[in-house]
């Protein structure tokens, strides 16, 4: 299984992004995907997920801001973030886990909100 993260970038306070995180080589299932976030010297922490049947969770800093969803037929899942704000200035990466509970990662995307 490979995941390939994109989208990442620039961008104002108050701005959004979207992240993509497309997964390869998935026989079967496309089971939970979720974005995580890890930036120097802190522990890498959920952003969001998201369940093979839609469920989703989300950290409380970024309720009501950041929206997680999945596209099964092409094994894609975005991560809408708006009204950014400094805070969210991290490295993002996108985490699969396989039906038999393998866990994969993407290689990380950076997002740096700054005016």
């Amino acid at each position: 299984v490979q995941l390939q993260a994109s989208g990442g970038g620039l961008v104002q306070p108050g701005g959004s992004l979207r992240l993509s995180c497309v997964a390869s080589g998935i026989a079967g299932n496309f089971n939970y995907m979720g974005w995580f976030r890890q930036g120097s010297g802190k522990q890498r922490e959920l952003v969001a997920g998201i369940s093979s049947g839609g469920s989703t969770d989300y950290a409380d800093s970024v309720k009501g801001r950041f929206t997680i969803s999945r596209n099964n037929a092409k094994k894609l899942v975005h991560l809408q973030m708006n009204n950014l704000k400094a805070d969210d200035t991290d490295i993002y990466y996108c985490k699969y886990i396989s039906s038999d509970s393998v866990t994969y990662w993407g290689q990380g995307t950076l997002v740096t909100v700054s005016s």
